[in-house]
């Protein structure tokens, strides 16, 4: 029986309508490559993958679609030749590309049946969540943190959208901050957990068997690149067991490696200079100090002098390096090199991250940490974990079999979780948020000749005549067009404002002197048209039907007021005009709104799953 045989037996007459389905997948990430891989064994007949990033060695332990032989290739091109050995009768495309990319217009995405979402990032997320609405396609959201995941079918007009409930304020450090320009304690933190620690006495993030680059000449420069760092963590592991050890690890991290970085003399234009750390010198100090190690490693609520933390690092990783030498002693050669692993709890592989991410803290200027405070950081480190992807992947696949059926009723929120007894729990999903500025608000397409079309035009004939509104209203793309104190631009063209193919016109309706409150607001999307006539330089599909926002809940606002940054405030309580530049918006949005419960949650992403959560 052929693979084709038993999936018509397993779908039945869905079969038909997966085999002639065309799918959009957003990422190629952890949850992306196993999506795919679903996606093509289950026979969807057309599948399009977009991702912008590139493959790194970290992502190989659970991102099965990509080898050794595939870093630094982009990771779309790689799944889809991968993924399409699985099941030949699927058409893969693929994109190296970014998915805000104006090459992907609303019309792109209309002519697919359904869109996955598997990203790592909140403001592409929201994009995809946007034009899905706009193209009126439904779209499968997923994400997984560690031993937990989520995935949650969105379809305009019926569910919740991405962006009906608040989201974390969110800060997101890139892997090239942790290891190139930390700022803050938990940067430091993380390097020297996640990867000194890994280097040195588990398997480093850079030790891989060797690279062949006969079949990636566009990659030879990376692969030197990787092979250089490769063979000086060799030199460094080769002194491993000797007196000169712990020197030879302290002058590559702390003085090499600085010397490096500063040789990038464009990364510190501005922003303040690493300095490097002298072994010899330090050490002299610590002697002349007469220091007592006990006495240092007692004192784990204070903050180490520089001196102190030297003399624990020294002293960690002599306790791991002869806790290494006697596994090595007692491990059969024929079986796996031996390793050590972090563990908060665990004194030796504390004592060395504490001294380690001090020590790198000093050489940035940032402050140093007590090994309590350092422990509770480094303790909330979330892994990403192979099998939690591919679980969502599955119930995104099961989530999708419901949409091409129409069946939206039986489809559910699903979470997933690492609970006793109880893996999954299902929530019906709810309809839309009245207040939502993403999927409650109206939207209408307009033809226009964004040459000809004034700002002053569009206000005057479209908005005010066409469409009723007053003057109180702003007018806004990705910055501040138009509003009552800021009419600077009425004599530009749109062109001239950078409107163009695909752009979006925001109008919001700011006339609540009435006993109506203001109209949603109004979104247009763009489409750029020559007109014969010199007179006529627009043409609107339909006139938009533009409800009424719900009335307020005065308490609510009360309640927020504390947390509703104003766009623009003058200090001095006087009404002026604003100048553009001090108008730039995203997503033309006025004001931000979040949720006090979540105002102050930190997220740090290691890579493209692993964050860490500090409360």
């Amino acid at each position: 029986m052929s693979r084709d045989d038993a999936m018509k037996i397993a779908l039945g007459s869905d079969y038909n309508a997966i085999q002639s389905a065309r799918v959009l997948m957003v990422g190629a990430g952890g949850i992306g490559c196993e999506l795919l891989k679903n996606l093509v064994l289950t026979g969807f007949g057309e599948i399009h993958l977009v991702d912008l990033d590139t493959i790194d060695l970290s992502n190989l332990n659970r991102q099965f679609l990509f080898g050794h032989e595939h870093i630094k290739q982009s990771k779309a091109l790689v799944a889809k030749e991968t993924a399409s050995k699985f099941n030949s009768n699927v058409n893969l495309v693929a994109y190296h590309a970014n998915i805000k990319d104006p090459q992907f217009t609303v019309q792109w995405f209309k002519s697919f049946d359904l869109v996955f979402n598997a990203l790592d990032n909140l403001d592409a997320r929201r994009y995809v969540n946007k034009m899905c609405l706009i193209a009126d396609v439904p779209l499968v959201e997923s994400g997984t943190t560690g031993f937990n995941g989520q995935a949650q079918l969105i379809v305009k007009g019926r569910t919740e959208c991405y962006d009906c409930n608040p989201k974390p304020v969110v800060k997101s450090f890139p892997v090239c901050t942790i290891r190139t320009t930390p700022s803050q304690p938990i940067h430091c933190i993380v390097w020297a957990k996640s990867y000194l620690f890994n280097q040195l006495f588990g398997i480093g993030e850079d030790e891989s068997p060797d690279l062949d680059n006969t079949k990636n000449a566009e990659n030879a420069d990376e692969i030197a690149n990787l092979k250089r760092e490769m063979s000086e963590l060799k030199r460094v592991k080769d002194a491993f067991g000797s007196p000169e050890f712990v020197k030879v690890v302290f002058e590559k991290v702390f003085e090499t490696d600085i010397n490096r970085l500063l040789s990038m003399e464009d990364a510190w234009k501005y922003r303040r200079k690493p300095v490097t750390l002298s072994y010899d010198d330090l050490k002299t100090s610590v002697n002349r100090q007469n220091i007592d190690i006990r006495a240092v490693l007692s004192k784990d609520m204070v903050n180490w002098t520089i001196e102190e933390n030297v003399l624990v690092f020294e002293d960690s990783v002599n306790r791991l390096s002869k806790r290494l030498q006697l596994l090595q002693k007692v491990t059969d050669k024929s079986e796996s090199f031996p390793m050590l692993s972090f563990d908060k709890d665990d004194e030796d592989t504390l004592d060395f991250v504490a001294a380690a991410a001090n020590l790198r803290s000093k050489v940035f200027g940032i402050d140093l940490k007590s090994k309590f405070e350092i422990k509770e950081m480094a303790g909330n480190i979330i892994p990403a974990i192979a099998t939690t992807n591919a679980i969502i992947a599955g119930v995104c696949v099961l989530e999708a079999f419901k949409v091409l059926q129409k069946n939206f009723e039986k489809a559910k929120m699903v979470f997933l979780s690492r609970q006793p007894g109880r893996i999954f729990s299902t929530e019906s999903l709810q309809p839309p948020v009245p207040t939502c500025a993403v999927c409650s608000i109206a939207r209408c397409s307009i033809q226009v000749d964004v040459s000809k079309m004034t700002l002053g035009k569009f206000l005057d004939e479209i908005l005010m005549t066409k469409l009723g509104y007053s003057a109180e209203i702003s007018i806004v793309t990705s910055k501040l067009l138009y509003d009552i104190e800021f009419d600077d631009n009425l004599n530009r063209t749109l062109k001239g404002l950078g409107v163009g193919e695909g752009s979006f016109i925001s109008v919001i309706d700011e006339d609540d002197s009435g006993d109506l409150t203001p109209r949603v607001n109004l979104e247009f999307l763009v489409y750029e048209k020559s007109f014969n006539s010199d007179d006529i330089f627009y043409s609107l599909e339909s006139i938009p039907q533009i409800p009424r926002q719900p009335p307020k809940n005065d308490n609510i606002d009360d309640k927020q007021s504390d947390l509703e940054a104003p766009l623009v405030s003058s200090g001095s309580g006087t009404t002026h005009k604003r100048k553009a530049e001090e108008l730039e918006l995203g997503d033309g949005i006025k004001k931000a709104r979040v949720d006090p419960s979540t105002a102050y949650m930190d997220i740090i992403d290691l890579d493209d799953d692993e964050t860490i959560d500090i409360d």
